[in-house]
């Protein structure tokens, strides 16, 4: 199981007081991280990958609906770091967002403490680090955020959880890889497939080198698993599979799902997956769990780990099990369709799912956004939105919202493709509060995109092969669109969303490809409401200041910080924990170190 930080013996006692009333409000989690180089083999070559307390991936944040998470990140790298969380929704609180939009950067060296809610959200999410290509090395981890105990799940409790991150991995390091991407470079084909950090078992020789460690996954049988899946590579989507065992799809980015059973998966860039996994078989041998490439024309190895039964008689052997047809895409569009949102389900509150009636809301804005593969711009290797290449300013665009600090961003990206010449800009979405948006993504490029919104879960309503038109509103589906924060489109093909704009802030809405992501190819969404909104998050008392607020930075030490503004009844929790740390902290940094 992954530990959490170092100081969990006296995180554990903060939260053991919360937990059993000796401090009021919904519980506090405590997280201390140190981002640092590590040395690993994943593929049997030695490199530099991104490990966080020494592990590689990092450590999973296991967390109930509602918890207050306070995670201090000491930034051991050599450039700057911010962490985001992929699919936390952070209510009213973009400012712990961790990408360049709201955040500066954690300079090499400093720490900064990131404090937000899991506000009314279930399910299975992932971090990592968002600037200069750093996810490609790693420094990812999983996020589980449980219901409370009052909302039953859908089915019957697990057994366990399994947590299994899939990546494309390159040998190449972060830093050659993005000045190949700068260098207007394909990134290639990657040159193995990692489960968990891992290489592949050597089910082939051919295709696998000796001496590669791989995961093996130990389990019961008769056991019902819950493996919750992360595509967290930069390019490349992976179909999932385990030998001879179905998977029970259960839920994706925070929503349960009708319950269907694949014998495999498609999960693109970014995605996240919880199925349930019956150990059903008679275990005459191990069975191999797999990701392999899709549309990918590649002789490389498959990541491949291996489930291992208590009582298995033996290692297992023999070809690995099908994937769909290698070019398909068909196939893998049929399979997202299908996946279907269980409106009988509660989630983070006792309702039902389908009590928001997302398809009886009248839509108030509508963005084609139209992406186009990289194309010189003045000289320089650039991804464009609606003919926009983003270019991130000095101040970051929250920050300069509060300071009302002018030029630093345009309240005007085009709804969609504007025949004019592609340009370098800081052009933002202007979104209604409280509005329903629809967006539909058009793939002219020639591979599979995927595309994240920050802060917001949207229902997934249609995809299709060839141009969106008005017409395609009648393929829409207006009552069980499974509702999630990452989507794929197609090349040549289009994907519709809906999404209500409740959320206030500033809010990336980005490619989850790393080499489109990094050459330009996101816009934020600024949601201001227009009255004064007392209960959206104060600027943090921790804020990094940069751009044209450097002169408000002041050196910053190794600190605990409490940067969301609290009640009464969490300031007394606050000076009790500050009170705990100060006069307790030194005796378990000891005893933990030791």
């Amino acid at each position: 199981m992954p530990s959490i930080a170092p100081c969990s013996c006296i995180y554990g006692i903060l939260v053991l007081f919360l937990v059993t009333g000796s401090f009021a409000g919904d519980p506090y989690v405590f997280f201390d991280w140190t981002v640092s180089y590590l040395i690993a083999s994943p593929l049997g070559v030695k490199q530099q990958v991104i490990g966080i307390n020494g592990q590689f991936p990092g450590p999973t944040l296991n967390v109930t609906t509602n918890w207050n998470v306070v995670v201090n990140v000491k930034n051991d790298l050599d450039e700057p770091l911010l962490i985001t969380w992929n699919g936390v929704q952070h209510r009213k609180n973009s400012w712990q967002d961790g990408v360049l939009g709201t955040n500066c950067p954690i300079p090499a060296g400093w720490n900064w403490t990131y404090q937000f809610q899991v506000k009314d959200q279930i399910g299975s999410f992932f971090y990592f680090p968002s600037l200069n290509f750093q996810r490609s090395a790693g420094g990812y981890g999983g996020i589980i955020i449980n219901n409370r105990d009052i909302i039953p799940l859908p089915f019957a409790v697990p057994d366990a959880d399994v947590v299994l991150f899939i990546s494309d991995w390159y040998t190449k390091s972060h830093k050659k890889l993005r000045k190949d991407v700068e260098d207007g470079k394909d990134l290639g084909v990657p040159d193995g497939i990692l489960i968990n950090g891992f290489g592949p078992y050597r089910y082939d020789e051919a295709l696998v080198q000796g001496g590669i460690s791989y995961q093996i996954i130990n389990i019961e049988p008769g056991n019902t698993y819950r493996f919750r899946v992360h595509n967290v590579g930069i390019s490349t989507s992976l179909n999932f599979r385990i030998q001879n065992h179905n998977l029970l799809l259960v839920e994706t980015e925070g929503s349960y799902t009708v319950q269907q059973n694949y014998t495999n998966m498609d999960i693109h860039v970014g995605q996240s997956y919880s199925f349930l996994v019956t150990m059903d078989q008679t275990a005459s041998s191990d069975y191999y769990i797999v990701a392999s490439p899709r549309y990918v024309n590649s002789s490389k190895a498959s990541g491949v780990a291996i489930l291992h039964y208590a009582n298995s008689q033996g290692p297992a052997s023999g070809p690995l099990p099908d994937p769909p047809n290698e070019y398909d895409m068909y196939f893998s569009m049929s399979q997202a369709r299908s996946i279907r949102w269980n409106i009988s389900a509660g989630a983070a509150r006792p309702n039902p799912q389908g009590s928001f009636k997302y398809g009886q809301i009248t839509v108030t804005d509508v963005y084609v956004i139209v992406n186009r593969p990289a194309e010189l711009i003045d000289g320089k290797w650039c991804t464009t939105l609606n003919g926009i290449s983003y270019l991130t300013p000095s101040t970051p665009l929250k920050l300069a919202q509060q300071y009302n600090i002018p030029g630093v961003y345009k309240l005007d990206f085009p709804n969609t493709q504007m025949n004019r010449h592609p340009k370098v800009d800081t052009s933002l979405i202007n979104g209604t509060f409280k509005g329903f948006m629809e967006i539909i993504f058009q793939n002219n490029d020639t591979t599979v995109q995927s595309y994240h919104l920050d802060g917001y879960a949207f229902f997934v309503v249609g995809m299709d092969f060839g141009v969106w038109t008005e017409n395609s509103r009648g393929t829409y589906n207006k009552w069980d669109g499974v509702a999630r924060s990452t989507t794929q489109v197609f090349p040549g093909a289009w994907t519709a969303i809906l999404v209500s704009l409740d959320n206030a802030g500033i809010w990336n809405l980005r490619a989850e490809n790393l080499d489109s992501w990094y050459l330009g190819q996101e816009v934020y969404l600024s949601i201001m409401n227009p009255e004064i909104d007392k209960s959206e998050v104060p600027l943090p008392d921790n804020t990094i200041y940069c751009g044209a607020l450097s002169s408000l930075q002041k050196d910053q030490a190794r600190r605990y910080s409490f940067s969301c503004a609290p009640s009464p009844a969490g300031l007394s929790r606050t000076f009790l924990v500050v009170l705990i740390i100060t006069l307790y902290g030194p005796f378990f940094f000891h005893v933990t170190a030791s």
